[in-house]
């Protein structure tokens, strides 16, 4: 079977050809990176999860997350289904740790921006106008 993906790991983005049989061969990569990003994502393609959850009392309703590395593409519904289940609650700084070790994977899911609460966002407002 035969396969054609572009490579993600640089700038030059070359065009694989991988060929899978008993032996994964890998065709059109200019540099070793390419031909092992080609084996990992025939063999154990992972991807990292951007989304967003609910936040109470935030100045916005969601709140972005990412996990904090790549997880196998087979956990990614089972964690979205996870994910829309939790609501957190401001203020949250970035970085904040909504889940940990999800899927026993050393991997957590974390806040990508602070979100300060609905009342700061109304002090920061009458200050500025008050200057």
């Amino acid at each position: 079977m035969k396969k054609e993906l572009t490579c993600i790991v640089c700038p030059l983005g070359c065009s694989l050809e991988i060929e899978i049989g008993e032996d994964i061969i890998v065709k059109g990569n200019k540099c070793e990176k390419g031909k092992n990003y080609a084996i990992e994502e025939i063999k154990n393609p992972k991807r990292i999860l951007t989304t967003t959850i609910k936040i109470k009392n935030g100045k916005y309703k969601v709140i972005p997350v990412k996990t904090t590395a790549p997880i196998p593409k087979e956990y990614i519904f089972p964690l979205l289904e996870k994910l829309s289940e939790i609501e957190i609650s401001a203020p949250v700084p970035i970085g904040y740790k909504v889940l940990e070790n999800i899927f026993q994977l050393s991997i957590d899911v974390i806040t990508t921006r602070p979100m300060e609460t609905k009342e700061n966002t109304r002090k920061t407002k009458e200050t500025k106008k008050s200057t």
